[in-house]
């Protein structure tokens, strides 16, 4: 396991290109923050703007990835099987970063599901 990251706090920092749902399905610039629970972005330099959050709980997992040139395409699938399109720069390893913090929160999220489902261990003194 890797280290453990404080709740909220940044993983990696940096810029994606996420493809638009419309008719013309454009590529725009969105600053990114990855912290361990979600994938947060704005448009553009992040100033202002809309900010959105893509929970970990609602991502089932990232898949296609695929090089073309200088850049890495990868998707992101969410638990209703909506498809989000990424890109990043090659050498950005955005890819791995959120399919590692991905496994590592739904990891977390099945040990503490265990554990609340495991009755507590009561332990005895045994006589020697």
């Amino acid at each position: 396991m890797g280290p453990t990251v404080t709740p909220g706090a940044a993983i990696k920092e940096g810029e994606l290109e996420k493809r638009s749902e419309n008719l013309f399905q454009l590529w725009r610039k969105k600053r990114c923050t990855l912290t361990a629970e979600s994938l947060l972005f704005a448009s553009g330099d992040g100033r202002g703007g809309r900010h959105k959050e893509l929970s970990f709980d609602s991502v089932w997992k990232l898949e296609c990835v695929e090089r073309k040139g200088t850049r890495v395409y990868f998707t992101i699938v969410t638990t209703d099987r909506r498809e989000i399109d990424f890109r990043c720069e090659d050498g950005t390893a955005w890819n791995a970063a959120i399919t590692m913090a991905l496994v590592e929160f739904k990891n977390e999220r099945a040990v503490r599901e265990l554990q609340s489902r495991k009755p507590a261990r009561r332990w005895r003194a045994w006589a020697s």
